[in-house]
């Protein structure tokens, strides 16, 4: 498996804080960059262009429905993993018809987090 390099975004540091912490627990992933809204995960896409971003739903100034055009455009191979809360079900089915390749539901399961990474990798 080849090294994996992350962005991680959402408003929450802890929910950020979180993730990053369960994305690191395999040696071969790296968080290189985090981000609290979608104008930040944008920014972070073009620095980074990382393998993998997990991007929150509901989020300040620009939500992450809104910034996946955006990240796509400047970084066209990167996996957008989607973070939803309990309910919005008709969000993420919007993020997968704009290119968002997997999703997980807040609260975090370390086990569907890391199925969400082996379901977009299975293709590295």
């Amino acid at each position: 498996m080849k090294n994996l390099r992350f962005v991680v975004v959402d408003d929450a540091v802890f929910m950020r804080t979180l993730l990053k912490k369960m994305i690191e627990e395999e040696k071969t992933y790296k968080v290189v960059g985090e981000g609290a809204n979608g104008y930040e995960a944008i920014e972070q896409a073009k620095i980074f262009k990382p393998d993998i971003m997990t991007l929150d739903i509901t989020m300040p100034e620009m939500d992450g429905i809104a910034a996946i055009k955006g990240i796509l455009e400047c970084s066209p191979d990167t996996n957008i993993i989607m973070v939803s809360a309990m309910g919005q079900q008709s969000m993420v089915i919007d993020a997968i018809k704009l290119g968002a390749k997997d999703f997980v539901v807040k609260p975090f399961d370390k086990t569907r987090v890391m199925q969400a990474i082996k379901n977009v990798t299975d293709n590295f």
